[in-house]
């Protein structure tokens, strides 16, 4: 029997009323599984109203009634691991340690916005003038929403709204409608923390949810994850809207390799950061840029390393890999492969035609290794979100930086050397958001923040950490007088500065 995944509206789960239902497929089966309810604008507006109607007390609420329930919220999170370990690996399709990994990741933002209270505490400077005292203080911004993707049905979510929780913001998530079932079980353990009615929505959906949040009048803030160009049109149209956006788009991240690293360490790190996760993340890396003499060992390495990974649907613990999200997606993923050798790849492993047994129709998709790919080819300028990795080769470090450097994207990079000069300079001239040095995917610990440049991220401030406390809050000023008990009282004070 299918089942349906509706929406989370004021405390409650609501029954799709539009009509409108997508499929949600087991990656590993193909079979349609689920139907999840598409959202209509009116759906749209009462999830809004809820949150707004909910902001009104909890924007006032005490930060100890915020923590202590983010505080049962992490609890219960930990105790359900497994549980949406599983959801995520029923719809995305990821292997069970990747989600619970995820999970993980996604506890730190909860760590941090259980400690929210050092980090509103504001500034106070006293006597600025006689008897004046100046105070900085920091105030929630309202109803705010998050746009999340496919990749980290759990993890994603949590990068936002338990920090925009914990400033006193109501929270609306549209999740991805190809696995939207852990954005409900989050609802249900935040409603059983104790989460008042409307400050957490979940509005399932596809782009007529999206649009409406984008334009709504109510909606003051947009957080977003996804595609370069959605992440465009997420930020123009809802800045045009009067709205504060985080837009993380997509990206092409880059691992430099020099002639004096750990080959052996650089082809684990590759095989791990290009692979894992089927390279459904924004964080793989899909680009080597192997630097001298070491490209022909450093491909051998990789492609010895990649011919033993274990391809399998997710629930199966021998299963190192499991299915990509679609069929769609597969096809597409493929499509790069087979292209490759056209434009002028070596392809040391084509991955296109796996299959296993007993799931022929599932979206598998195996391992493809591309070496000596040009610049000016399909496979290295798009973001192919899949596991492929690409080899290029450069003389130096300064032609493999300027490679790195001319990429459109600036998510993400990592550089592999002993050379402790080499990597300082390193990070200090590559344009990218993140970088990992000695280490692949140097996605931030939680209290520090995560975002890149350039096309990958629009707006001014990256997601958690600092940067997610400035913007799901607004800075106020306060300039306070009050006279002392011995003045008299009356007259008429015309604002002169009396120390003056």
């Amino acid at each position: 029997m299918t089942k349906t995944v509706n929406h989370w509206i004021g405390g409650k789960t609501v029954e799709g009323a539009s009509g409108n239902w997508g499929p949600v497929t087991d990656p590993a089966t193909g079979a349609v599984t689920t139907r999840v309810a598409l959202a209509s604008v009116e759906e749209v507006d009462s999830a809004v109203a809820s949150a707004k109607a909910a902001f009104e007390t909890w924007g006032t609420s005490s930060l100890a009634q915020r923590t202590s329930i983010l505080f049962r919220f992490r609890a219960l999170l930990d105790a359900n691991r497994d549980a949406i370990a599983e959801l995520i690996t029923a719809e995305h399709g990821k292997v069970h340690s990747d989600a619970l990994g995820e999970v993980a990741r996604g506890l730190e933002i909860v760590d941090l916005a259980c400690g929210i209270t050092t980090q509103l505490k504001g500034e106070l400077s006293t006597q600025v003038s006689n008897r004046v005292d100046v105070a900085a203080i920091r105030q929630p911004v309202g109803v705010v929403a998050g746009i999340t993707p496919f990749n980290f049905p759990a993890m994603v979510p949590m990068w936002m709204f338990p920090l925009a929780i914990a400033c006193g913001n109501t929270f609306v998530l549209k999740p991805s409608e190809k696995d939207p079932s852990p954005s409900l079980k989050i609802a249900e353990l935040l409603a059983e923390a104790g989460l008042p009615d409307g400050v957490f929505n979940v509005l399932q959906g596809d782009k007529v949810a999206v649009d409406r949040l984008l334009e709504h009048p109510d909606v003051s803030a947009i957080s977003f994850v996804g595609s370069t160009p959605i992440a465009r049109h997420i930020h123009t149209t809802a800045s045009a809207n009067g709205k504060r956006v985080q837009a993380l788009g997509g990206a092409k991240n880059h691992m430099l390799v020099l002639p004096d690293a750990d080959l052996d360490a650089a082809a684990d790190a590759a095989v791990s950061a290009a692979y894992g996760s089927a390279g459904e993340r924004c964080m793989a890396i899909s680009a080597v840029v192997a630097v001298g003499a070491v490209g022909d060992e450093l491909v051998g390495k990789i492609r010895e390393r990649a011919e033993k990974i274990k391809i399998g649907p997710g629930d199966d613990p021998a299963s190192e890999m499991g299915p990509l999200i679609t069929k769609a997606h597969r096809d597409k993923v493929a499509s790069y492969v087979h292209g490759a050798a056209d434009q002028g790849a070596d392809v040391v492993l084509d991955g296109t035609g796996y299959t296993v047994d007993g799931y022929e129709e599932g979206h598998w998709i195996g391992l493809s290794l591309l070496d000596k790919v040009s610049t000016d080819s399909d496979a290295y300028r798009d973001e192919i979100f899949g596991p492929v990795l690409c080899v290029l080769r450069a003389d130096t470090y300064e032609e493999g930086l300027a490679l790195i450097n001319a990429s459109p994207f600036g998510n993400g990079t990592a550089i592999f050397t002993r050379d402790g000069g080499a990597a300082r300079r390193f990070q200090m001239e590559v344009q990218a958001g993140m970088v990992g040095v000695n280490v692949p995917i140097p996605v931030p610990v939680g209290y520090h923040s995560f975002g890149g440049w350039k096309d990958s991220l629009f707006g001014d401030l990256h997601v958690y950490g600092n940067d997610g406390v400035q913007f799901y809050t607004r800075g106020k000023v306060v300039t306070t007088r009050w006279p002392d008990p011995s003045e008299p009282h009356g007259g008429v004070d015309l604002g002169f500065p009396r120390n003056h």
